[in-house]
This record gives structure tokens, sequence and C-alpha cells, in this order.
């Protein structure tokens, strides 16, 4: 039984070995992929040129099958690692989605936060604004990519790319620019979901503060009540010794005036 615990517990070190030596060749992979695929998309490639191109984002597309094989090799409970890890699998499937691995960077700026609340916020922020910035851009190269060569398209270059992107992803939808073939559409789709979600997560880190505002107002108050209440304690005792001092005076005034007469 012990050995098998150690070997679980081996198991377990080595995949969280393995995810630190691939963070950062996981994170350059995606800003490799992420610069050939602009500069294939914006250039507009063809030739030698393209082909340079594809084989780079080929070889980015094997560093992420490699990781993803072998984090599920290492892991103890591979159908639950592989049901809780979906979105490595989409990377995989979906190469437009790698350029998102670039937000592990933005997690240094955690140290920055003070209080575990605001450290949790700032997170979720940071990645909510990162990833918005990531997938305007790359929806952007993503649409210009399919609709430039569709008839009667309305994207013919990256600002009409970025602005689609930005009017879909903000759920806003002008109409005025929409994209014509079935693959467009299918971006589209996921990019007003990734909307959604984002308003989803501003709006939850929304509540959240207000919440621990509040919280902290009544912290306050009921901190200011107690110490009111053990004020009051303190001067009603004064008060009590005050009154039976005077009454010990009063008394023995009293006791002292009777003895006078009779002496």
């Amino acid at each position: 039984m012990a050995t098998r615990v150690s070997f679980a517990r081996l198991e377990a070190m080595t995949q969280r070995r393995w995810q630190q030596i691939m963070d950062i060749p996981l994170t350059i992979a995606a800003a490799v992929f992420l610069i050939a695929y602009a500069w294939e998309v914006i250039a507009n490639l063809g030739g030698s040129a393209m082909l340079f191109a594809e084989v780079v984002i080929a070889v980015t597309w094997v560093v992420f099958v490699v990781d993803y094989v072998v984090n599920l090799a290492l892991a103890k409970h591979r159908w639950h690692w592989f049901t809780r890890h979906l979105f490595d699998l989409l990377v995989v499937v979906l190469p437009m989605l790698r350029p998102l691995r670039l937000l592990r960077l933005v997690t240094l700026l955690n140290v920055l936060q003070r209080r575990a609340g605001t450290a949790v916020r700032g997170s979720v922020l940071t990645y909510a604004v990162g990833s918005s910035v990531l997938l305007v851009f790359v929806a952007g190269l993503a649409i210009l990519d399919t609709e430039r060569t569709a008839a009667n398209t309305q994207i013919s270059n990256l600002g009409d790319g970025i602005w689609w992107a930005f009017v879909t992803i903000t759920t806003v939808g002008y109409g005025d620019i929409y994209p014509t073939t079935q693959l467009g559409r299918v971006i589209a789709a996921g990019v007003m979901v990734a909307g959604i979600a984002l308003l989803g997560v501003v709006t939850a880190t929304l509540a959240s503060w207000i919440v621990e505002r509040v919280a902290t107002q009544d912290e306050l108050s009921h901190v200011a009540t107690r110490r009111e209440v053990t004020e009051l304690t303190e001067q009603v005792t004064e008060l009590k010794q005050v009154l039976v001092a005077h009454a010990a005076e009063m008394a023995e005034v009293s006791g002292n005036s009777r003895k006078g007469p009779e002496a």
C-alpha cells in the first residue's frame, strides 16, 4: 500500500515537473505561432514564404501535441485528467487557440496584489482583458483569412477584421460587416460565445468586489458596535462604583449625625 502511494506521488511530481519545464517552451511556441500566422495572413503570403510560415506553424503544433500526450500519459487518472483539460485538447485540435497560452505571462502581475481577494479579482480581470485582446486580434486574422477570397466579401483587410471582431465580442453587432462563408460563421459563433463569457466574468468580478466591500463595512460596523458596548459597560461600572461610594459616604454622615445628639 505504501509503495502504491509513493508511486502515485512520484507520478504527480513527475507531471508537475514536466509542466514546469514546458511552461516557457509552450509560451514561446504560442508567440511564434501568432507571429507566423499573422505574417501569413496580413502579408497574404504565397510560394516559398507561405511554405516557410506553414512549416513554422506545424512545428508549434507538434510542441503542443507532445505536451498534451505526455501530460495524458503521466496522469494518474487519465479519464479524469482528460475531462478536466478539454481546453488543452482544443488547443491541439484548433490551432487558433494556441496564442491564448501567452496569457501565462500575465500571471507575473499577481505579485503586485496584496490581499487574497484582490489577487483573485486582479488575476481574473487580467486574464479577461488579455484574452479579449488576443481573441479580437486572432479572430480578426481568422475572419480575414477566411473571408478575403469569398464572393461579395465585406472583409478585405485587417482593419475590417479587427472591427468586426471587436463589435462581435462586445455583443454589439452593428451588422455593417458580417461573414458570408460557413467557416466565417463558425468563427463568429465562437467569438459571440467568448463575448458572453467575458461579460459574465466581468459581472461576477464586479459583484465579488461589491460583496466584499459590503462585508467589510458590516465588519467595521460590528467592531464599532462592540467597542461602544464595551465603553458603555465600563461607564456603567464606574457610575455604579461612584454611586456605591456616595451611598457609603451618605450612610457614614447619617450615622455620625445620629451619634451627635445622643452624645
